[in-house]
């Protein structure tokens, strides 16, 4: 019966979302706001039988119920307890109702922390995240039912979850990332709302704000928690890929990128109106088309769940509706959009302009990488689009958006005096140069010129926050904390977002031009240097897991004698699927992962083994800077103006 009050539950939230889309659209249009009312009762509810829904699949998963065909596919009576549950999102029946789940969250917070917003606007919002849940929830019920019984022939036992997927980051990266991307449905639906209610103006563009601003943090900590998993899981050493559906992940998170920068100017100058809700449309539709490409199973990835083109066919549709609504919407409402307001060249808003520009042209430089492959494919030409193509576009890309980011921060908006901009920037840039130049010339190793370029401008980037912030919390003459204490939320997230991503920069650089890696043939007792530290490869012994057997290395790391770390790297196969994987070892601290991987066996008579080893230097800076960057998201969203109003004073102040 669990299976069945599950499906059940999925069949009562489906019609809870028909409610919540057209009874409040009905209300508005024919002005009774007691219809428009019902979208929060109706998104509550919809969240209440989903989580139960949810709660039953993880309840099959724990008592082993293999009659249900997703549990049988995905578990196994040997699978650990935590991978039993996080086995729920492991493939894609569970994955999409994760995602459904994920969305009506979305709309419970949103109906709950309704703050400022006008009672029809707010009613408006959520009938556009129930349309949303239609889709996905036919979706569900119609093509990939997580409740399906094997009635009356079931297995005694399960196939087992994916061995690769038998990893605590999988616990925590999929919400992590579906929070982020299914967020930005909310960014969607303010600006869809805001058409039709006319309403874009700088209110609006606050209202939206920090529902966007928790959106992309939440993906930003989903991207990196993703690429930290594939670094230490998959034994290769690389942190990202421009794997397909890695670039899907990033395309909206670039976008989202634009949309808060263009929220920024929207809700301070009332500007960029047209451009900030198209960004809107625009993120939102991404998540959609990299779901396509995880559901179509027009990719083969570690990450895609589907190969049935049914599916494919389905959420293809209604990419195709949601972007053709939306944007027939948008021409049709273009004359709300106008506004007469300027500003000069010598700007804040001229460079968040150019901030928007750049980031919109590595999205479409992702997309197009993307896609061309696939549509080489579909006509049977082999286009191959590999890390060269990115790199050449991405490199440049980001050294002018950092060159861009310290003057935009410093210049005021609608118009800047170039003297005082430039009386700003005139000790800045040389002292990065001299730094940068020195920091590069004390490391160890050579660097290429565009890698002394980046840790210039990212010593530029970091010393024009700091220096910022010393200005403006002793402007206030109250002290350094004190003063520091006063400034608003906002500009703290906005200090950390913009140092994170200079973090980011500085650990990719240190990782691409100073990284060393060895391919070795090694028998117990070898002993080898890389980067100054001493590798031992001691033994090989056996060890049984709770669903698998491995074969362990053990590598003793000395530096000069002195002992450092012994790194236990394994070579695991499972006892159910029979795949074998490699589980890499490492250590780490602060300024540099030392990494090894057990490959394949050479000479059994010897004990003779491949192994990879790698001296990594600032790769913890990627998730460290990753991490600042999702911090700075939430602080900024938390900011005061943001705060709730009783929904009487919203509608007074509407």
């Amino acid at each position: 019966m669990v299976a069945e009050l599950g499906h059940f539950c999925l069949w009562l939230a489906l019609a809870l979302a028909v409610l919540q889309s057209t009874l409040p659209v009905y209300g508005y249009v024919s002005g009774k706001p007691w219809l428009q009312a019902v979208a929060r009762p109706a998104a509550l509810l919809q969240w209440l039988f989903l989580s139960i829904a949810l709660l039953t699949l993880a309840w099959a998963f724990y008592s082993h119920d293999f009659t249900i065909s997703y549990v049988a596919g995905h578990s196994n009576s040997q699978l650990p307890l935590g991978y039993r549950i996080s086995a729920i999102w492991g493939g894609h029946e569970g994955s999409l109702l994760l995602w459904v789940w994920i969305l009506s969250l979305w709309g419970l917070m949103v109906s709950l922390l309704r703050g400022r917003v006008p009672t029809d606007v707010h009613a408006l919002v959520l009938a556009v995240m129930g349309m949303i849940g239609i889709g996905f929830l036919l979706f569900m019920l119609l093509t990939s039912n997580p409740f399906d019984r094997n009635l009356p022939w079931f297995p005694l036992d399960g196939a087992d979850l994916n061995p690769l997927l038998q990893d605590p980051g999988l616990i925590i990266h999929p919400p992590m990332l579906y929070t982020g991307y299914v967020g930005f449905s909310v960014a969607f639906a303010f600006a869809i709302a805001g058409l039709i209610a006319g309403r874009l103006d700088p209110a609006w563009a606050r209202w939206a704000r920090p529902w966007t601003t928790v959106a992309w943090a939440f993906l930003s900590l989903g991207i990196a928690l993703g690429s930290w998993w594939a670094y230490y899981e998959l034994g290769w050493g690389g942190w990202w890929f421009w794997d397909p559906v890695e670039n899907a992940s990033l395309m909206p998170w670039l976008c989202g990128t634009a949309l808060i920068h263009s929220l920024a100017v929207t809700e301070k100058r009332g500007l960029f109106r047209a451009w900030t809700v198209l960004l809107a449309l625009m993120a939102f539709s991404l998540c959609l088309l990299g779901t396509f490409l995880v559901r179509s199973g027009i990719l083969t990835s570690v990450h895609s769940f589907a190969n049935d083109p049914a599916r494919g066919a389905f959420v293809l549709t209604f990419l195709a509706i949601v972007v053709g609504g939306s944007l027939t919407l948008f021409a049709l409402r273009a004359p709300v959009l106008r506004h007469r307001a300027g500003f000069e060249w010598l700007s804040r808003d001229s460079f968040l302009l150019g901030n928007n520009l750049l980031l919109l042209t590595a999205t479409f430089v992702v997309l197009m990488g993307t896609l061309f492959p696939l549509i080489g494919e579909a006509l049977d030409i082999k286009i191959s689009v590999r890390s060269p193509y990115f790199n050449a576009f991405f490199v440049p890309l980001t050294l002018v958006l950092m060159l861009l980011l310290v003057p935009g921060m410093f210049s005021n908006w609608k118009k800047q005096d170039g003297k005082a901009l430039l009386k700003r920037l005139l000790w800045l840039a040389p002292v990065s140069v001299v730094a940068g130049a020195a920091l590069v010339a004390f490391s160890d190793g050579e660097m290429p010129f565009v890698g002394v370029l980046a840790v210039i401008m990212v010593v530029y980037v970091i010393l024009a926050q700091l220096s910022d912030w010393l200005q403006k919390a002793l402007a206030f003459r109250v002290g350094l904390l004190r003063g520091a204490g006063r400034l608003t939320r906002a500009y703290h997230g906005m200090l950390l977002g913009h140092i994170g991503l200079a973090v980011i920069v500085a650990g990719v650089t240190q990782v691409s031009f100073r990284e060393v890696e060895r391919d070795l043939r090694m028998v117990p007792g070898d002993v080898i240097e890389v980067a100054g530290y001493q590798f031992a490869f001691s033994e090989v012994v056996e060890r049984a897991g709770p669903n698998f057997d491995a074969i362990r290395a053990i590598v003793p790391v000395t530096e000069n004698g002195r002992d450092i770390v012994t790194l236990t790297p394994e070579k695991r196969t499972y006892r159910v699927s029979g795949q074998v994987m490699t589980e890499a070892a490492l250590h780490s601290n602060f300024f540099r992962d030392l990494y090894v991987a057990l490959g394949e066996p050479i000479d059994q008579a010897e004990q003779a083994w491949a192994v990879r080893i790698y001296y990594k230097p600032g790769i913890g800076w990627l998730w460290i800077g990753s991490l600042l960057l999702g911090i700075g998201g939430f602080l900024a969203a938390s900011d005061r103006r943001y705060r709730s109003k009783s929904s009487e004073q919203a509608d007074a102040i509407a």
